[in-house]
């Protein structure tokens, strides 16, 4: 693996920190033909998150006696390799950067993980980007190797109505951008 060298005026040992802990990926990971980016664009870095999927107890628009978890949000940390935190993840979807950089995503496909009750893999592309740093240039994102994040299968009904759990999860961010 190399270092990716992010400049940022005004900001000498914030550029130092990335320059160090950010890794470039040299390679894809294995994933399903679904889930993979156009051949148009390889990795440039990755990501972990920790942190928990938000889900509300809501009634079905159908039929009013019906209620289930909803999904609202994610709300993460992200961490480079070495461990540092370098952003965060939150609705929208949205991934930001500690140099400011953020970008949202929109899902093209997502893949279920057989045997394990966890939160789906997911491809999706990059849009609205703000902010020169980190996600300034990225085009597609993965959401791979998920632990977690999963709504109640029970505990929704009458009397919970609007309520929320947090429910905590794991994953990798593979980021991509153009060849």
């Amino acid at each position: 693996m190399r270092n990716i060298n992010l400049a940022v005026i005004g900001s000498f040992s914030f550029t130092a920190i990335f320059s160090i802990s950010v890794s470039a990926m040299t390679t894809a990971p294995a994933t399903p033909e679904n889930l993979k980016p156009p051949q148009t664009e390889k990795v440039a870095f990755a990501l972990s998150a920790k942190g928990v999927q938000i889900y509300q107890c809501s009634v079905n628009k159908n039929d009013a006696t019906q209620f289930a978890w909803v999904f609202k949000a994610p709300e993460a940390e992200l961490f480079d390799q070495a461990k540092t935190k370098v952003g965060k993840h939150y609705g929208g979807p949205t991934w930001e950067s500690n140099d400011g950089s953020k970008i949202q995503g929109e899902v093209k496909a997502r893949s279920e993980v057989i045997g394990v009750k966890t939160i789906p893999w997911l491809l999706l592309a990059a849009k609205k980007p703000e902010g020169k740093g980190l996600f300034s240039s990225v085009k597609s994102i993965q959401r791979l190797n998920t632990m977690g994040g999963s709504a109640p299968a029970t505990g929704c009904d009458r009397t919970q109505a609007n309520t929320e759990v947090r429910v905590p999860y794991t994953a990798n961010y593979y980021f991509y951008v153009d060849n």
